[in-house]
């Protein structure tokens, strides 16, 4: 993607859609049964040969029997947009997986929702209910490949949503579909985390600070690693019991391990991949949790078999989770009134910038893109 903060987007009309006048501030215009839509695609970079990002004007469809009709309200980027940039553009798919907004029309036989409902995205939309991942589910992924939440107007099936938390505002509500449950499932489906356990988080990321507030919340220690201070010390003030500079501690594993008094940790969410997952290894407590989430530093490596086994630890991969772990993580949130950190927001005409300052990496928690 270029990374020239001057580069603004041109309204493109989308070929064979019905276009009319916008009203900008609502969001989407009508004409009668016609209304239109403004959206943002993934396109060529003409400097690079990953993708950057145009804003189109394209029509929006009634809801169809069991669908509902969307005001996208914010969204947010995670992890895997990165990937998004540099992979194929095909002009069709719309960026970002994780949005909140309100209800402005429901399908036939819709009973989940009215009118007026806050509502937030399900990373898998319909296609994960509850119990085990189905095989076929990784199509209705948001984002790539299926529809991505970066528009002001949206249609999707009405299960693929949940329920906004009362107290949350639509730019927090919209940091939840995959950082958050993919912290918490990592914490408490495949953790079992409990009181005063050691927690190991790798930067201060999407991912990594929800950890934080939830392992805090739950009555567990947890420890980040940062290559800035100044994010340590915030990360002190949501919860954390201790602290490491990687920069300046490059084997910062046996700083964590002091920070245990020698005991280890006893989970890990390890976002580093190939450069810290050895580090890792190397201070967990006895039946310990690693649970594989990310690759900033590349994926591969090895795992060592005979560290895990003298640990009697455990290892788990897995992607995000069902919309009933995403109600009860809205419980646990709900529960304990969690904000989600938000380090910036951008307008919705700044999706370019966004992107940049996203790809950049110098930020906490969450970016945030309001509609």
């Amino acid at each position: 993607m270029t990374t020239d903060a001057r580069c603004r987007p041109t309204l493109v009309p989308f070929p064979g859609t019905l276009l009319v006048g916008m009203a900008l501030s609502l969001g989407w215009s009508t004409a009668g049964e016609a209304q239109t839509t403004r959206e943002w695609r993934y396109v060529p970079d003409p400097d690079s040969e990953g993708c950057t990002i145009a804003l189109r004007e394209v029509s929006l469809r009634a809801p169809d029997p069991g669908e509902i009709q969307v005001r996208m309200r914010a969204s947010s980027f995670n992890g895997r947009d990165r990937y998004r940039l540099a992979g194929a553009c095909d002009d069709v798919q719309v960026p970002l997986s994780d949005g909140a907004g309100e209800v402005t029309a429901v399908g036939a036989g819709v009973t989940r929702f009215e009118v007026g409902d806050r509502v937030v995205t399900a990373f898998f939309a319909e296609a994960w209910i509850d119990e085990d991942q189905p095989p076929w589910a990784n199509p209705y992924r948001r984002g790539g490949p299926g529809p991505g939440v970066l528009a002001e107007g949206f249609v999707g099936d009405a299960d693929g949503f949940v329920a906004v938390p009362d107290y949350m505002t639509y730019e927090e509500a919209s940091t939840l579909t995959t950082a958050g449950l993919t912290a918490y499932n990592a914490l408490f489906k495949f953790g079992d985390l409990e009181p005063n356990e050691y927690v190991l988080l790798e930067g201060t990321g999407g991912v990594s600070s929800f950890g934080l507030l939830f392992a805090a919340a739950a009555g567990a220690k947890p420890i980040i690693t940062s290559s800035s201070d100044e994010k340590l010390a915030r990360a002190v003030e949501l919860g954390a019991v201790g602290t490491v500079n990687y920069r300046r501690n490059p084997e910062w594993q046996e700083n964590v391990l002091e920070l245990t008094g020698g005991i280890g940790v006893k989970h890990v969410l390890e976002i580093g991949g190939r450069e810290t997952l050895p580090r890792a290894l190397q201070v967990l407590d006895f039946g310990a949790q690693v649970s594989l989430i990310g690759g900033l530093t590349g994926f591969g490596g090895e795992v060592p078999f005979f560290v895990l086994f003298n640990k009697n630890a455990s290892v788990s991969s897995f992607q995000v989770g069902s919309r009933v772990e995403f109600e009860a993580m809205n419980r646990f949130l709900a529960g304990h009134e969690i904000h989600p950190v938000v380090d910036r927001v951008f307008e919705f005409e700044d999706a370019v910038e966004a992107f940049d300052f996203f790809m950049n990496g110098d930020f906490m928690g969450k970016v945030v893109v309001r509609h």
